[in-house]
Formats: C-alpha cells, structure tokens, sequence
C-alpha cells in the first residue's frame, strides 16, 4: 500500500506498525516514492525507483544489508544507497528518525543532479555505459542547456584513452556536435548522447595514450620541426612524429600554422587510408574550435598514429593501373606552382565551375588533371577549386544507381568526406602564407578528383537527379520520410522526396532538421552520420550563394538517399535514449508504480 503525504522538511510519513508488516513499505512524499525497509530493526529510506531503469525496488529483497532489485539485480547499501554495480548508480536515501512509533523522513535532495550527471558522465565514458551516458546527457543538455562541458569531456577522454589515437568515435561525437544546431532542441540530448556513446565503444578496452615530451629548450623553428614531422610520417615513425607536434604546439604555434603541419604530411602521399586521416584531422580542429586551443596537446598528437600506420594509395593497384593514377598527379604536382602564379591577377573572376564539374564526372583522367590546373591558371583560388571537386563527389552519391553492390555506397562516401575536408581545410588556411612554395593541401584536391575518376562506374547508370519543375505558389508540406525510411531501400523515393520538396520553395531548414531526427532515430553508423554531415557543411557554403541553389538542394539529395540506403536498423540504441529520457521525465515505465 502506498501512504501519500505532502512536502516539507522532517516529516511523519508512516507508522513503525506499518513498516513493519510488510518489511518494504512505499510512501508518496508530493508525488515522489519513497520504500520504507525494516531491516535488523532499523528503518531505512531510499527512492523508490531503481536508478538503472526504474524497477520498483519494493519489489525487490534485503539481505545483510543489501537491497537488490529483481529486475537486473544491481545492489544496494541501506544505510547510504550507494550501488555496488556502477552501471546502476547510487539511489537517493533519505535521513530517518522514529520517534514514538512513527516514522519521521527528510526528503530534501541531498545533491546538485546536474553535477550528479557530470560525474556520472565519466562513469559512463570509463566503463563504456550507454545508458548513464545518456542519462547524463540528457540532465546536462536539457536542465542545464549545457551542450558544450559534455562534449569537452567525451573528446578529452577519447583522445586520452584510446592507445590508437583519433578513431570514428570522436569523428562521430565531433560531427554530432557541428550537426546540433540543425537539430530541433528535444532531439540535441540524443546527438550527444550518440556521439558521446561512440566515444565510449571506441575507447573500450584500449590502453590509454601518454603525451610525449617536447624537445628541450632552445628547438628548432616551425618549417624545421614541420619538415621533420613529414620525414618521420615517411619512415612511419609515430613516436618522432609526436615529438614534433608536440614540439610546435608548446613553441606556441597557432592552430593555422599546426593545420599547415598536419594537412601537409596528410597530402604527401595520395588518399591515405581511403581519406579517413584526413577527415579526421579537418575534425579535430573543428573540435578545438569548439572548446578551445587548450586541448590541442592531446587532440593533435591522437593523429599521429593514423598519419604513420595509414595505407597509401602508392601501393593499390586501382591507383596503378591500368593508367597509372600516380604518375598523373605527380605531373600535375609539378605543375601547381606555375598555374598559381599564372592565375594570380585574375583571382575572384574565375567562372567555370560546371564546366569543370562536367570534366571531374568524365573518364578521362589526364583531362582532369588538365582541367583542375586550367582552372588555377584562370584565376580560381583553392578554396574554389576545392568546392567544385566536393560538389561532383557529391553528385556520385546523388546519382548512385541501386543496382550497384550495397557496399559501394561507401566507396563514393570516401570520396565526399575527403574532399570535403580538404575544402574545409583549405578554408581554414586562407590568409596563411606557408613556408612552402604553395599550400601543400591543394594537392588534397587534385587526389580527391582522381577518387571521383575511381568511382566513375557507380554512376553506370547514373540514378536520375530530381529537377525544378517551379511552385505552385503554396508552401510544400514535409515529406514523410519518416515512412519511407521504416521500409528497406527506399533511395530514390526518398531523394525524390527531398529534390521535389526543396524545388517547390520547401524551407530547408525544417528538411535538415527531419534529417537530423531520422539519423539519430537509426543505431549509429558511422558512414551515414560523416555523409549527412558534410553534406549540411556543404549546404550551408552553397545556400548563401544565389547562384548555387540548385547544387545546395542536390546535396542534401544525396544525404537523404545515403540514409534511406542505410535504414532503417534495429534501432536498439533508441530504444536505451528513450528508456533514459522517460526515466528522466518520472514517467512510469511499468504497472503498478
């Protein structure tokens, strides 16, 4: 029987006589449940709710002192409410004094539940917990409003215990913190929540990474120490390589001189790892924007193993043959400074993109080659030419016909999230004069046209691309996507959806909002949450630009047919965020709470 009594400070909330019949004795207390336990002859008070997921710990059993609840039987200390099963958490107890047969509790809470979450947080990174970290973030982003100190931990504990450095986990929780500002607010919680889980799986039984030390007083200056960090990228030399960066970071370098270093070594050899180091680089200094130059240390040097362990496409034979992709771009190489020099006077009049997007989609890859320096040659700037190479990675994807093997879906996805980073990365580097005769990372682009040549054969056919058929005046209503994405493989239903929706004056922010629900609505993938992603940095560039409208509404295209490609999953994961969030609301999750 549950006894309700009204709040305040020590208050009567039930006789010993009734505590004592049953031995697990529920009062509510304004609406919150509290178990009375007669154990040993004392009274004990605790929540009533299991904190691991909400059990009914009346329903559970005492022994020396322990309560256990029966559902997942976590354990508890009557006395404090201190859990011994950390995946569980400590449940609340409450002060007792009996006092002529009756029973007097305090119900004030004993502790500040936000900074409760923050420490439950690093339990939840620590000992790879889905659901504390949940709970955690769902308490911090949505009583708090705090979305900044939950990702600061999860990137600080990622590039710290994690022995291989930088991994999808912190790409996954970096990309969900650039996408929060998409995302309607009840569904920010969850992108934290995803991210910093990620962080967590990744990081899971690996041995922790310990800084190197710089060298002594008195190093070498920064081309010295960036030519040295290149050398021992080369030989595969993580430890000299770390030392470096290290190095230059305590030299006080700054984060446009250490993405010149790292960009460098990332585009000495051609595509590294199908372009994931690169990705991950443009990553981390996103993350470092967001939280500051003071975890540069040890978000930058988490790199460097990426960087000496990474397969170069040196040694793949697509890359070799039957045309010597190598050869071509080390001829092109060559000639990059002079068509920067010649392009020079004509910066800002440059006007052939879609030519040149034309020429990238071809299967000519001389041409190509020809076409990028062309372009330089007349005026066009890095960032540019880096904008134009992404937009065609982008249409593969746009026009990726379904009768290709389901796996190929990633192979023009490498080829999007490299040279989107290359383009951010070249961003990022405007204004910077380089030690080198040129901004090394231009060569990313030339690489990331030859990966578009590659793919060429994902577009045989080429999937039909939506077009602008003009408005009917009346704003279109939101696809359902949410319907399409329930069935497997609805990709060009679901491309459709979105080309006709945006060329009939759909806003596209409510659209990249829907996205965003229906990639956190799936079990993480870490391809589909890099495509959507970039594909939104993308549209952010190409939106603000009236002349490239149509290019924005094809790469958001291109990101809702990725997600239906990929949907729907088990969606298991949703299923532990919602179990946290209804805990979290105080809703009852089962009869007879």
């Amino acid at each position: 029987m549950t006894t309700e009594v009204a709040a305040g400070a020590f208050q009567r909330i039930a006789s010993v006589a009734e505590v004592k019949e049953t031995g697990l004795h529920t009062v509510q207390v304004n609406g919150h449940v509290i178990v009375l336990v007669d154990h040993e002859d004392e009274i004990y008070a605790l929540d009533n709710r299991c904190p691991h997921m909400g059990f009914p710990l009346d329903r559970g059993s005492v022994h020396d002192g322990i309560l256990t609840c029966h559902w997942h039987h976590a354990r508890f200390d009557l006395c404090t409410g201190g859990s011994f099963d950390l995946w569980a958490d400590d449940t609340p107890s409450f002060p007792v004094e009996v006092r002529n047969g009756d029973v007097f509790v305090d119900v004030t809470p004993r502790h500040d539940p936000v900074e409760h979450q923050r420490h439950r947080l690093g339990v939840g990174l620590e000992r790879n917990l889905s659901l504390v970290v949940a709970k955690a973030a769902i308490t911090m982003v949505d009583e708090a409003g705090d979305t900044l100190s939950p990702f600061a931990a999860g990137l600080e504990f990622g590039a710290r215990y994690r022995m291989e450095g930088w991994g999808q986990g912190l790409t996954m929780l970096t990309s969900f913190q650039n996408l929060l500002p998409s995302l309607g607010r009840e569904d920010r919680a969850r992108a934290l929540a995803h991210g910093l889980a990620a962080v967590a799986a990744d990081s899971a039984g690996s041995s922790p990474r310990f800084l190197v030390t710089p060298l002594p007083d008195g190093s070498p200056d920064l081309k010295t120490l960036k030519q040295w960090f290149r050398r021992f990228i080369l030989v595969r030399d993580a430890e000299g390589a770390e030392r470096c960066i290290i190095t230059a970071l305590r030299s006080g370098a700054g984060p446009q001189e250490m993405a010149d270093i790292l960009f460098s070594a990332a585009t000495d050899f051609r595509y590294i790892d199908v372009g994931h180091p690169l990705d991950f680089t443009n990553k981390a200094f996103e993350a470092l924007d967001i939280v500051g130059w003071e975890q540069a240390e040890a978000v930058l040097t988490s790199l460097v193993p990426g960087y000496a362990s990474a397969r170069r496409m040196e040694e793949s034979n697509a890359w070799r043959n039957p045309i010597d992709l190598i050869d071509v771009l080390g001829d092109a190489r060559a000639q990059i400074p002079a068509a920067l020099a010649a392009g020079q006077g004509q910066r800002g009049s440059w006007a052939g993109r879609a030519e040149l997007v034309e020429v990238l989609l071809r299967d000519d890859p001389h041409a190509i080659a020809e076409a990028l320096l062309a372009a330089l040659r007349s005026g066009a700037s890095e960032v540019e030419l880096a904008g134009a190479v992404t937009y065609a990675a982008a249409l593969r994807i746009a026009r990726f016909h379904t009768s290709n093997e389901f796996g190929d879906w990633d192979t023009a996805l490498h080829t999007f999230t490299f040279a989107n980073a290359v383009h951010q990365g070249l961003r990022r580097l405007e204004g910077y004069a380089p030690p080198d005769e040129y901004q090394l990372l231009l060569r990313g682009v030339f690489d990331a046209a030859m990966s578009i040549y590659l793919d060429r054969f994902l577009n045989i056919p080429a999937a039909r691309l939506p077009a602008a058929n003009g408005t009917n005046g009346a704003a279109p209503s939101l696809p359902a996507l949410d319907d399409l994405l329930d069935q497997q493989q609805q990709v060009n239903e679901a491309g459709n959806a979105v080309g006709r929706y945006l060329f009939e004056g759909g806003g596209a922010e409510a659209l990249r909002a829907e996205l965003g629900a229906l990639l956190l609505r799936e079990d993480r993938n870490f391809h589909t949450i890099q495509c959507v992603e970039a594909a939104f940095h993308q549209h952010d560039l190409l939106s603000a630009d009236p002349d490239s409208q149509e290019e924005a509404v094809l790469v958001l295209v291109a990101a809702a047919r990725y997600l239906a490609a990929h949907a729907p999953t088990m969606r298991a994961q949703g299923q532990t965020f919602g179990i946290a969030r209804r805990l979290h609301r105080n809703e009852k999750l089962f009869e007879g709470e």
